[in-house]
């Protein structure tokens, strides 16, 4: 059965992103690709990773610019067909509207606060607001926008879950117990935040941070993470 996990590639090497999605690949199809690897090789490094193996492409490139630059970015990868892209929900209704209108057969994904800031961070940028309220407030206006699916913390995606039942909802800042949480302020273990509503969840180092040159190490973490969700 194909878990509810979208792994993490961060890292900067092919060579790397292929061992680790083909160890997965058994137990995960969706696989997200963010700016460190993007900004190396681009699309073209995209391509070489799925000629080994197909898969789903979580393409995490959280883009924020006016609505124009926004519609031109995301026709320059609409070629990869991602099933998965992200904007900053902070970028506002035009800006979402415009990514949208240029993925027509993806979903724009919507990325809330993200879940390295504390709530006394969010408060010395200068936000009013909860964590809490302001993501439910970025939500409602993405999804009013255009954008199908939604990245929020797993503290969050109950009161998510509450606004829509249709808008796929997408957790990192997940940990199994007694993992390091690294630059994660908010973390839930991938059970709890499952059970308060997410469809997925995002696990990276956690995972791959078992390779040892062999498949065996991540799969036996992926096959622990599975165990803790039945």
């Amino acid at each position: 059965m194909t878990l509810p996990i979208i792994l993490a590639l961060d890292t900067k090497e092919i060579d790397q992103a292929q061992s680790w999605i083909k160890a997965a690949s058994g137990q995960i199809d969706h696989f997200k690709i963010g700016l460190e690897f993007f900004l190396r090789h681009g699309i073209t490094g995209i391509e070489k990773l799925r000629q080994g193996t197909d898969f789903k492409l979580f393409l995490d490139l959280k883009l924020y610019d006016i609505p124009n630059t926004i519609k031109g970015a995301v026709e320059s990868v609409a070629n990869l067909n991602p099933k998965f892209l992200t904007v900053h929900a902070a970028g506002g209704a035009k800006m979402i509207s415009a990514a949208a209108m240029a993925l027509p057969t993806g979903s724009i994904t919507a990325v809330t606060v993200l879940t390295s800031f504390s709530e006394i961070e969010f408060q010395e940028m200068g936000q009013r607001q909860s964590i809490e309220d302001t993501t439910k407030n970025w939500a409602k206006i993405a999804l009013s926008a255009g954008a199908k699916s939604l990245v929020c913390s797993p503290f969050e995606v109950s009161a998510l879950r509450q606004l829509s039942d249709s808008a796929i909802l997408i957790t990192p800042g997940v940990r199994l117990e007694g993992d390091d949480p690294g630059d994660q302020a908010r973390v839930m273990t991938p059970k709890q935040a499952l059970s308060a509503g997410a469809d997925f969840v995002v696990i990276g180092r956690s995972i791959t941070k078992e390779w040892d040159g062999t498949a065996t190490q991540m799969q036996k973490k992926i096959d622990l993470i599975a165990t803790t969700l039945v």
